[in-house]
């Protein structure tokens, strides 16, 4: 038997966390008050109340303490208003103290305890006279926290180049590692800037079909091996998973020709002798003619 949970954002687009919901009947939508490892805070119900497997829950779970009330409501959009002045205040104060940070957003705790700035710099920066002067301000708990590009754009959002919300600001709660072999695979332009999002960085987006594109390449020979075609053996010089195609460079005649992917076979897909050799191979066994 499962554990009872319920499901709970902090953040447009954030992480979803387990807690247990005792007796608070909560529904999707609806604001929560929860016990976190930072103190209490508001957050949104993601997941309603489900009965969830053990190892699916970071243990200990915290509790719901209650569904959130007009007075957390107006708790919060005070929070909201105080972290736009803290923001302008912090731009000032690193101006103030010639850092080379970038300011990039602030939060504050629902209970009010703590002041989060999130910032990105190039390198480390000694940012501590900047605390101290901060926390004579606020007189509350002041942390500076280190983001990377990828966390600063799904913080301010933008639109991508396909003309929508960036993905990362508006549903994608975890960043997946991507790499410029999933633009390979795909066929897609090396160039930098037609396969990078506005952070700068890879596109999430390679990501999404990839597992598609791998599983329709293995349909498909390697680029460079040994193929037999109607019009002779050649060596596979490119692929097309849309047309269904395998562009192949001819031995005799060095002409690249596209035939269809059941045209093509590859010498170790026909049959072949103990040595290696395909059946109509007159060599010897243990031999094979490359």
């Amino acid at each position: 038997m499962g554990i009872k949970v319920v499901g709970i954002r902090f953040k447009k687009a954030g992480k979803i966390y387990y807690f247990d919901p005792e007796n608070n009947l909560l529904t999707e939508g609806e604001g929560a008050i929860v016990e976190t490892a930072r103190g209490v805070e508001y957050g949104l119900v993601a997941v309603g109340p489900h009965e969830a497997e053990e190892s699916e829950i970071v243990a200990p779970l915290k509790k719901v303490i209650r569904k959130a009330t007009e007075l957390d409501n107006d708790q919060l959009k005070a929070n909201k208003e105080k972290e736009e002045k803290a923001f302008q205040l912090g731009m000032e104060k690193i101006a103030l103290h010639n850092l080379p940070m970038k300011l990039v957003g602030v939060e504050q705790t629902f209970d009010g305890n703590k002041i989060i700035f999130y910032f990105t710099a190039d390198g480390r920066i000694d940012f501590r006279e900047l605390v101290k002067d901060l926390a004579s301000v606020f007189r509350t708990r002041i942390e500076l926290r280190q983001i990377g590009v990828r966390d600063e754009a799904k913080m301010i959002g933008g639109l991508g180049c396909c003309g929508r919300e960036l993905c990362c600001s508006v549903w994608l709660s975890d960043f997946a590692s991507v790499s410029i072999r999933m633009a390979k695979d795909q066929n897609l332009s090396l160039n930098p800037t037609k396969i990078s999002g506005i952070c700068g960085r890879l596109m999430c987006c390679l990501k999404y079909e990839n597992d598609s594109y791998e599983k329709a390449r293995e349909a498909f020979p390697e680029t460079g091996s040994l193929v037999a075609t109607p019009d002779g053996e050649g060596r596979v010089a490119g692929v097309n998973i849309f047309k269904n195609t395998i562009g192949v460079e001819l031995k005799e005649s060095k002409i690249v020709k596209e035939y269809p992917l059941e045209e093509v076979v590859t010498r170790d897909k026909q049959s072949k002798k103990p040595g290696g050799c395909d059946k109509d191979c007159p060599c010897q066994p243990g031999e094979e003619i490359i």
